[in-house]
């Protein structure tokens, strides 16, 4: 348990920004399955618009630091290439 002041100050402060990163985290989860149920569904328009909608989501959490922006890149790259495969 926290003894000092300013020990006292950083748990609420991890506390809060634990709870902001969780809801930026499961938004972007929310962008990738749209991508990813558009996939499943087939609908090769539909998917190309829901990854245009999360690119910038994911490349912004990976700028804030929540997701490793190389993480962040491979994971756009997979889903583009898997819905430039989707016409052919």
């Amino acid at each position: 348990m926290a003894n000092t002041k300013s020990a006292k100050k950083a748990v609420r402060q991890i506390t809060r920004r634990t709870a902001v990163n969780k809801t930026r985290r499961s938004n972007m989860r929310s962008y990738l399955r749209k991508v990813e149920e558009a996939i499943a569904s087939g609908d090769k328009d539909a998917a190309q618009a829901a990854l245009r909608s999360a690119e910038p989501v994911v490349a912004r959490t990976a700028q804030l630091g929540i997701l490793h922006r190389r993480a962040a890149s491979r994971k756009v790259s997979r889903l583009a290439k898997r819905v430039g495969a989707m016409g052919a």
